[in-house]
């Protein structure tokens, strides 16, 4: 292959990166699938192709939707037992991010709910909503037509929309001060200013620090504080469990706040935060140490600076 068409797909790469991370939430995954893309750009006779981006989109989009169905068939990524995997905020991964909508379609929240979509449904909502690509597009690249796209929109936007009605999206500084009135309250006993800060119809998900089977699910702000105070309370188990004593920093992840756990210099948790309205609608706990892999090489790369929690 000449550097001209080396050159071609890399200008492409980060998109195409982009695009696979929300169709498949994990990272790895995707950078899989971008590889495989670039295999098939090689062996492609290139001369015969009028649009390299249009053709690359193709390409990437059908390899996810073909891991996507292969998943399910194998039960691997079962609706509501699955969580995406997590990356701090300036990932090139996580863009673009100029309108509230490719915003809100990379958060832990809305991937989450994706899973509930078929692969069609998920694909067109990613390519409208995130790529803002149009019907006509998206039926030449899932090779539909223009009305199927069409419904397959409809039914995804209904779906995600009846899970995500909380209100108005918090800014990035207000949000902050929820989560961080949050863990005060869960590392303090407050359990009544701790219920105070979650919503009606408040949702908390976790992988039971990397150890559980199946996701653990919690509903009604009084379980979720149980849950919440349980978590964060400190024991010499699991300091064991995580290697040593823990610093809790606050970062971003996927656009929202979240709680970072570190042990020396290493990250083993996250805790990512969906606020509406001031409170917090769902929590996302994970520790799966394969899903905290690319989340844990960023952190190497930047200053964490002071933690919020130190020597817990």
């Amino acid at each position: 292959m000449d550097s001209a068409a080396v050159d071609q797909f890399e200008a492409g790469r980060g998109r195409l990166a982009s695009l696979a991370y929300r169709l498949l939430g994990s990272a790895a995954d995707a950078e899989d699938a971008v590889q495989d893309t670039f295999l098939r750009w090689q062996a492609a006779d290139r001369e015969r192709i009028e649009v390299p981006e249009a053709w690359l989109t193709k390409v990437a989009t059908n390899l996810c939707l073909d891991r996507l169905r292969s998943a399910q068939a194998r039960h691997e990524r079962t609706a509501g037992a699955w969580l995406p995997e997590p990356l701090l905020d300036g990932d090139p991964m996580l863009g673009p991010a100029d309108t509230f909508e490719q915003r809100e379609s990379v958060t832990l929240a809305v991937l989450t709910l994706l899973e509930r979509l078929s692969p069609a449904e998920r694909a067109v909502y990613v390519l409208r909503e995130a790529f803002s690509y149009s019907h006509t597009e998206i039926a030449a690249i899932l090779d539909i037509t223009e009305s199927a796209s069409q419904q397959h929109a409809h039914r995804a936007r209904t779906r995600v929309a009846a899970e995500r009605r909380r209100g108005g999206a918090a800014d990035p500084a207000s949000a902050r001060r929820v989560v961080e009135e949050f863990l005060a309250a869960a590392t303090s006993g407050r359990t009544d200013r701790l219920v105070a800060l979650l919503t009606d119809d408040v949702t908390a998900v976790s992988d039971g620090a990397g150890l559980a089977r199946r996701l653990l699910r919690h509903r009604s702000r009084e379980r979720v504080a149980s849950f919440v105070r349980a978590g964060f309370t400190s024991t010499p188990a699991k300091r064991r469990l995580a290697g040593g004593s823990l610093a809790m920093h606050l970062a971003r992840v996927n656009g929202t706040p979240a709680v970072v756990a570190v042990v020396g210099g290493r990250v083993v948790g996250a805790v990512a935060f969906d606020v509406r309205d001031g409170k917090v609608a769902s929590l996302y706990g994970i520790a799966a140490t394969g899903r905290l892999a690319r989340l844990d090489e960023a952190w190497q790369r930047r200053d964490p600076g002071v933690p919020v929690i130190d020597g817990w």
